[in-house]
């Protein structure tokens, strides 16, 4: 009789287990299923064996980008993160017996169910969304980051192409300065060292030509690596070198430093630390534990447990781990500080350079180069007529080449400028232009 009233009032209490836990199995079936992995095996982009232009070389690094890939993952890693901190804490079910004689056994049974106070399941979920959010934001700022990386590399390649095209033009002055010569020595008009001086001057030509195949084959597959590639299958990238960036105002840069990326992420960091320090202020609020079950004593009917207990604050009151938040709240914000001056000097040493370059650029193109061109003809006409010395003529050649370089060495620290503040404040004006 006693066993029966026993398990009769054991009763009540299995089914409320149960109902808990069938509860939260039920709540873990809805869950996806982490035990496996959904990560297919990783397939490099392969760009198509044609023309590429700047917009198709972005949209291939964004999709493909293997860090871009990473990011994502960490993206979609704090959504469990989420799950978890909305989970409550599970109840737990005892069992005890006193005495081992049937004569004076004595059985418990009962479960105990934490209460969470203070907020601490909110602070969790306010921690992990902050949490998200941050992730969120360094997506953000690693597109942007390889957007930048793309339009410079992009534009090493085509300052290549057009290193090799000003090469080949140069190429055939040398060539033709030498054949003049080879007929002028043969004629006897000239030294046969001069002849050897024009050959020398062509030959260091070739090795420039050759200089300049060598680096449009880097930034190939430099850029083409930006999306997985490492052999680049495109044939050329189409655009126009001497199209020259704006450089912005000084105003502007300041708006669009305080709407970059990176700053956005160091506020966000701070909103994580914030939400952070209020999970461990929370701590610091003792949870209870309700207690409800069943004894079971010799000789008498059976009796129904309730008890509540309460953790005694006395030694640990996590002073230390909301200390430790503390500081590192103000850490965050003194980063706000110090990300956004960096920023601002970067970004303005940048511009600097791009006017600079921009000044170069104007200036060679206005009258260094009409000027270099215009005596190189002159002295190469008067040199085919005998009225100029090979040496004026080689000088002009030698001047005409140097121009070239410069201008085209111009051109690149422009658009490396450019690049660089769009990689500082994460801008897509040049992909919107193209």
């Amino acid at each position: 009789m006693r066993n029966a009233a026993f398990h009769s009032g054991l009763l009540p209490l299995i089914i409320a287990v149960f109902s808990i836990v069938s509860g939260g199995a039920s709540a873990q079936s809805e869950l996806p299923n982490f035990g496996s992995s959904n990560a297919a095996a990783y397939a490099p982009a392969i760009e198509p064996a044609a023309a590429l232009t700047l917009a198709a070389a972005i949209r291939l690094a964004l999709v493909n980008n293997p860090d871009i890939a990473l990011a994502r993952r960490e993206y979609a890693a704090t959504e469990g993160a989420l799950i978890q901190g909305q989970a409550r804490p599970n109840p737990e079910l005892s069992f005890m017996q006193e005495d081992t004689r049937s004569a004076t056994r004595t059985s418990a049974l009962q479960i105990n169910l934490p209460i969470e106070m203070g907020g601490k399941r909110q602070a969790r979920i306010d921690a992990s969304q902050r949490g998200r959010e941050l992730a969120a934001a360094e997506l953000t700022q690693r597109q942007g980051e390889v957007r930048a990386a793309v339009i410079g590399a992009f534009f090493d390649v085509l300052s290549a192409q057009e290193r090799i095209r000003l090469a080949q033009e140069t190429l055939s002055l040398t060539q033709r300065v030498t054949d003049i010569t080879g007929k002028r020595v043969i004629a006897g008009k000239i030294s046969p060292v001069e002849e050897t001086k024009a050959r020398v001057a062509e030959a260091q030509v070739k090795v420039e030509l050759s200089q300049a195949q060598g680096d449009l084959r880097v930034s190939r597959q430099k850029l083409s690596s930006l999306w997985g590639n490492a052999t680049p299958r495109f044939e050329r990238v189409d655009g126009a070198v001497v199209d020259l960036p704006e450089a912005p105002s000084v105003a502007a840069l300041d708006r669009r430093v305080l709407a970059s990326p990176s700053l956005r992420r160091t506020e966000v960091e701070l909103q994580r630390r914030v939400a952070l320090t209020r999970v461990e202020q929370t701590k610091r609020t003792p949870d209870p534990t309700i207690s409800l079950g069943v004894k079971r004593a010799p000789e008498s009917t059976n009796q129904i447990l309730f008890g509540v207990s309460v953790p005694l604050p006395f030694f640990d009151s996590n002073q230390g781990n909301l200390l430790e938040a503390l500081r590192r709240e103000d850490k965050a914000r003194d980063e706000i500080v110090a990300n956004r001056l960096r920023l601002q000097s970067e970004v303005l040493q940048a511009r600097e350079r791009l006017l600079i370059a921009r000044t170069e650029v104007d200036t060679l193109r206005s009258e260094v180069l009409p000027g270099a061109l215009s005596a190189y003809e002159a002295t190469g006409k008067g040199f085919d007529a005998g009225k100029f010395s090979f040496l004026e003529t080689l000088d002009a050649q030698r001047t005409l080449i140097q121009a070239r370089t410069q201008y085209l060495r111009a051109l690149a620290d422009t658009h490396r400028a450019a690049t660089e503040i769009g990689r500082l404040l994460g801008d897509s004006s040049v992909e919107q232009k193209q």
